[in-house]
């Protein structure tokens, strides 16, 4: 047998070996890819979890000085001597976190827990400053609520959750007049 005999059988060969190899690689670039992008989504759940946690954590630390001043709509009242310490450590917690959503986040979920935190930091301004009236005791609560709904809301729709996100709380709540209904 001639080598022109068989050049077609090569040239089988050779193109049948770039082929899976194009394929292979391609196949392997994909999954790669695929992934990358699942660590990542991980990655965001868990940094955009952890900062809410302690958000709410900074929260309700200076509910509950506001509850040792006297608002009634919070329970656990904590001592203003004790209480500002841990606003300070919560808040540290926070930038830590902070941090990590800078990395992870997009922008629209990155802006949200900004708006979300400086709404929290109005809240401990209140209790710093003492006794602000309940109006305003009031809507800064609601401010921080609908801050957070739309933090969760964007981290939802980054994170590629479908549905609509639950329904947001009631500040404050009517609890004594739905018992006295």
């Amino acid at each position: 047998m001639s080598l022109a005999d068989q050049l077609p059988a090569m040239i089988g060969v050779v193109v049948g070996s770039a082929g899976s190899y194009v394929a292979q690689s391609l196949t392997e670039r994909r999954k790669w890819k695929r992934q990358r992008v699942e660590r990542w989504d991980e990655k965001r759940f868990d940094t955009y979890s952890r900062y809410g946690n302690v958000l709410k954590a900074q929260l309700r630390v200076a509910q509950r000085v506001g509850a040792a001043m006297g608002y009634a709509d919070v329970t656990d009242p904590l001592d203003p001597d004790q209480g500002f310490p841990l606003m300070a450590e919560a808040e540290s917690l926070r930038a830590a976190e902070w941090e990590s959503m800078l990395l992870v986040g997009d922008a629209p979920t990155i802006a949200a827990a900004r708006k979300w935190h400086e709404a929290v930091w109005t809240i401990e301004l209140l209790v710093r400053e003492g006794c602000p009236s309940p109006s305003d005791w009031t809507k800064a609560h609601r401010n921080a609520s609908a801050a957070r709904d739309t933090f969760y809301q964007n981290a939802r729709q980054d994170l590629g959750i479908g549905g609509a996100p639950p329904p947001s709380g009631q500040w404050p709540r009517p609890w004594r007049s739905e018992l006295s209904a």
